[in-house]
């Protein structure tokens, strides 16, 4: 009975090891993340091998595995900038971007757990400070919201380019200008727009007064016309059926002919 103690004492010691061994061994990676096996006697960070994926992975005891997220995330970023006449412009923009899943360890190697803060920031910033300086705030209020856009994802995705880091998207929500640029634009605004107005009455009354004469002009060439082809021959023509015409009539009257003007029959009744 007093051997017992004795030969169970080692197993017990034993097992409490092998626990902590595989407790230290094992490694479970979530879900969207992926993980970066580093090798404490096998030159440290492993770069050449894809990251450990989504699930259960034993390890050597002496090794460590860092996680990370390898889904798409965002940056928000509240930048002041300047534009091209020195005046200072907020801008509102988010950047979309992840890890690039194959080079995971080269990230970790150079760059570490803090790549948000060491490349990704710095490049959005920079390159949305060389954009906007090309801009007149006028422009970037109305026009070039969607132009500087572009150009500051082309150029923060050119700096990021060997950083091992993939960019997906710049979205710039907001352009904030001082408030006395901004009602100064808007009365601009307002003004041209007024202007535009004014042209277009303009243009409409003159289309409207040249109509008119077009108009005034083709009557009085009818007017010329028909009183060049109205001959005393015709006239009398003209009277003469005209004549017929009532001398059918049921209605009471006298007709003397060749009474009126230019031999023209008159006519006499109670109509």
């Amino acid at each position: 009975m007093e051997r017992l103690p004795k030969i169970a004492l080692p197993a017990i010691i034993t097992a409490i090891v092998l626990i902590i061994l595989l407790a230290k061994s094992a490694v479970t990676i979530g879900s969207g993340e992926a993980g970066v096996l580093y090798k404490t006697f096998d030159n440290g960070v492993v770069i050449n091998e894809p990251p450990l994926g989504e699930g259960f992975h034993i390890i050597a005891p002496w090794n460590k595995v860092i996680v990370y997220e390898v889904r798409q995330q965002e940056l928000f970023e509240k930048m002041k900038v300047l534009s091209s006449n020195g005046l200072e412009i907020q801008i509102d923009a988010s950047a979309w971007y992840e890890p690039v899943y194959n080079k995971l360890g080269n990230l970790h190697q150079n760059l570490g757990e803090n790549y948000l803060q060491r490349v990704i920031q710095p490049a959005i910033r920079s390159a949305a400070r060389s954009v906007v300086g090309r801009y007149t705030p006028e422009q970037l209020y109305s026009s070039k919201r969607d132009a500087i856009q572009d150009e500051i994802f082309d150029e923060t995705k050119k700096i990021l380019e060997k950083q091992y880091v993939q960019l997906n998207e710049v979205l710039v929500r907001d352009v904030t200008l001082p408030n006395t640029i901004k009602e100064a634009i808007e009365r601009k605004l307002r003004q041209e727009q007024e202007s535009l107005e004014y042209e277009f009455r303009l243009v409409t009354a003159a289309k409207e007064a040249e109509k008119v004469i077009i108009e005034a002009e083709g009557k009085a060439e009818s007017n010329r016309i028909l009183s060049a082809s109205l001959t005393d021959k015709i006239l009398q023509d003209k009277g003469i059926d005209a004549t017929m015409k009532l001398a059918e009539s049921p209605n009471s009257k006298v007709i003397v002919i060749g009474s009126g003007k230019d031999g023209l029959p008159i006519i006499l009744g109670n109509q």
